[in-house]
């Protein structure tokens, strides 16, 4: 039988014999390792471009091959996600993040033996995928709305940059091995950074505050008591007797009736694009275009990595104390303007109004999560981590689209200053579109009673 809040509370405040406070809560360890594992699954997400210039020297493959491998990743990226937060559900955390440190490491060393243009898809697209969907950013939304109730926005956003920290870490070192011995030296980079860190996770990494005796941090256990879970059946029934894949798409349907939902889903998918997509996929094979080194390309990536975790932390700050959808009005509208200037600044050199771009851009690049999080449960409630895996899929299939899209008009016109520009216009349409997303309670958007138009 699960333990009551009170009970739980009492064990949390008084150990055997003692009436002592516990000093650190439990749940900022779990949200450290959590980073780490954010931090080791992140290796891929710097190599696609860091590698497609020496597979396609080394294969001949073409460019919209490579960005298909890297769409598929995406694609499988996103539609996992919402699977792996019911999974998480079902078996807990920690047996799905270290199954998906295991599959990013498997993809990444199995990389080596590939000669045909076939299994990079398979290595690329459908192992790392998998992996990469369990380990999605869902996952710090879990983390989050699992173990604290203070501070969750600031959680989130500590998490999320985790992932820069990844980008950060291991892009200078692919770049460099890249180079000189070679790519697949890099794809073994990434596989060791991966299954380094599982034997922490499955040391450290508690499914639940329950599992250790304690309430999350900041929880007050009279409240807690008030909302603890429905009898099984109920709407929020997310119990260990779930079906993982009923429950997501469960939520899914109960979603779909709201338009805010929608709402967040678009604005995602065109975050996805302008993120994952474009910049991370093709920045560093259209500075090499312009005549730019690829390790002086990597280096502007790796500079985003830095300010990207400045940006993120400080944006989960802000949705703890502003209007979520003021924030991603705001910072879809900067990065449009960004994507708009690019097409101006790529040369040959790195000119200071290069750096200025980075800069910004890396404030901005993940800074979307936080506030769409805070949406996703203030509308959606216990479904908030669901919901949001299935926004982060949208988000994905966003990034599949435009890196095999700016793959395709690259091949065609033999520049990106399309893709550059499409992206632009619609970081305005996703300004637009979160300017306009409408408060709405969480019971009733659960429950399905709320008009459809009541976003």
């Amino acid at each position: 039988m699960p333990k009551k809040a009170a009970d739980v509370a009492a064990e949390t405040t008084a150990g055997p014999g003692t009436g002592q406070r516990r000093r650190l809560h439990p749940a900022w360890i779990v949200a450290a390792v959590a980073f780490l594992a954010l931090v080791g699954a992140a290796g891929f997400r710097a190599a696609p471009g860091v590698l497609m210039v020496p597979l396609q020297q080394e294969f001949g493959w073409s460019t919209t091959v490579l960005s298909a491998a890297v769409s598929i990743n995406l694609v499988l990226f996103g539609l996992t996600a919402p699977f792996a937060a019911a999974l998480m559900e079902r078996f807990g955390v920690r047996a799905v993040t270290a199954t998906a440190l295991v599959l990013i490491g498997m993809g990444s060393a199995l990389t080596v033996l590939v000669n045909q243009s076939w299994q990079i898809l398979l290595t690329w697209g459908l192992l790392i995928g998998l992996g990469t969907g369990s380990m999605a950013l869902v996952f710090a939304a879990t983390i989050a709305n699992t173990w604290f109730t203070k501070s969750r926005g600031l959680v989130i956003g500590i998490l999320t940059a985790g992932s820069a920290a990844g980008q950060l870490v291991f892009l200078p070192f692919i770049a460099l091995l890249a180079q000189d011995p070679g790519w697949r030296q890099a794809s073994l980079l990434i596989a060791a950074g991966a299954l380094a860190v599982v034997p922490l996770v499955l040391k450290f990494l508690k499914n639940s505050p329950a599992d250790v005796g304690v309430l999350p941090y900041g929880a007050d256990p009279a409240a807690l008591e008030a909302e603890e879970p429905k009898a099984a059946g109920g709407p929020n029934d997310c119990g260990p007797r779930a079906n993982a894949a009923v429950r997501a798409l469960q939520v899914l349907r109960r979603a779909s009736k709201i338009r805010t939902f929608w709402a967040l889903a678009a604005g995602f998918a065109i975050c996805g694009a302008t993120t994952n997509g474009l910049i991370g996929t093709h920045f560093i094979p259209s500075a090499h275009d312009h005549g730019m080194p690829e390790t002086a390309a990597a280096g502007l990536l790796a500079v985003v990595g830095i300010f990207d975790i400045i940006g993120t932390i400080a944006s989960g700050w802000l949705t703890d104390r502003f209007n979520p959808r003021v924030l991603l009005a705001v910072y879809y509208q900067f990065r449009g303007i960004g994507l708009l200037v690019l097409p101006l600044l790529l040369n040959a050199e790195v000119q200071p109004s290069m750096i200025v771009f980075v800069v910004i851009y890396g404030l901005d690049w993940v800074a979307t999560v936080p506030p769409t999080a805070a949406i996703c449960r203030e509308t959606f409630g216990a479904d908030g981590s669901v919901v949001f895996g299935w926004v982060f899929a949208a988000h994905q299939l966003g990034a599949a689209a435009a890196a095999i899209a700016a793959g395709a008009l690259r091949d065609a016109t033999g520049h990106y200053t399309y893709a550059w520009l499409g992206a632009a216009a619609m970081c305005t349409i996703a300004a637009v579109i979160s300017a306009t997303i409408r408060k709405q309670r969480a019971e009733a958007a659960t429950a399905g009673d709320a008009e459809p138009a009541a976003a």
